[in-house]
């Protein structure tokens, strides 16, 4: 299917790998421009080398390494993209961490935390963006997610109410802008392996529990891949879903049940 997204400018958050890694790489094979964000310059360094490489990046790729959760460096590099290129069409907001206390005794300080993880930076690197798509009266926004903020499936209390907020900031979010030509939707992926994400080491330490679990709770019976999750990305950031907009799309092999 032709998106469209030729010469497009899609910002990417947390792309130097995993499943942003796999956005950017999507969003270059179909034409677009791509800012690569994420905390050490030294990693986006070498993910830029092999976007160029696998997607033939070179020349339509920005890299601006920081820490989105500090709302002054959203601003900025969504300042810095826009200085580049002159315009903002996509923005991706993939941050987070799955990491977080289990049971109910978690304590605010732990609270806070997984909120600034999961939810802040999220808000920040949009509310920096957002001027300029309002202003062009056009603009794709899409919140990554995960199946833990659409039903509780073991994981972290925390970590599964930090997600859901983000599903309801984006269908609250879609109704306030929708008006203005911006769209605003979530991608909740499911169980995704890549290199150095937290299935990848929970396989290290017992992969025959692993592969129990996966093959119990999702009919597909394995892992997604970040490739997987960046297409479903792509054809929301892109005109072919012009008239898709608050949605939670679940790309999770069926594990969910009640959504």
């Amino acid at each position: 299917m032709e998106l469209n997204l030729e010469d497009r400018v899609a910002f990417v958050a947390g792309s130097s790998r995993g499943i942003g890694h796999g956005i950017a790489q999507a969003f270059l094979a179909e034409g677009a421009r791509v800012v690569l964000t994420g905390r050490d310059a030294g990693c986006l360094a070498v993910a830029a080398r092999e976007l160029e490489t696998a997607a033939g990046g070179e020349g339509r790729i920005l890299t601006i390494a920081g820490d989105l959760s500090d709302a002054a460096h959203a601003r900025d590099a969504i300042a810095r993209t826009l200085g580049e290129w002159g315009r903002l069409d996509c923005l991706v907001a993939n941050v987070g961490s799955g990491t977080s206390v289990r049971g109910w005794e978690v304590g605010l300080e732990e609270w806070h935390r997984v909120f600034r993880e999961n939810v802040w930076s999220g808000v920040a690197t949009v509310e920096a963006a957002l001027p300029a798509m309002l202003d062009a009266g056009a603009g794709s926004i899409v919140v990554i997610g995960s199946i833990t903020g659409v039903e509780a499936l073991g994981a972290p209390i925390a970590y599964g109410a930090a997600k859901a907020a983000l599903v309801a900031y984006t269908k609250g979010l879609a109704h306030d802008v929708g008006p203005r030509g911006v769209r605003v939707n979530c991608v909740a992926p499911g169980n995704v392996l890549f290199p150095g994400g937290s299935w990848a080491r929970r396989m290290e330490q017992d992969p025959e529990r692993v592969r129990e679990v996966i093959e119990r709770e999702v009919p597909l019976r394995r892992f997604g891949t970040p490739a997987e999750i960046a297409a479903v990305v792509v054809f929301l950031a892109s005109d072919r879903a012009a008239f898709v907009t608050g949605s939670c799309v679940i790309a999770d092999g069926g594990q969910t049940r009640g959504y």
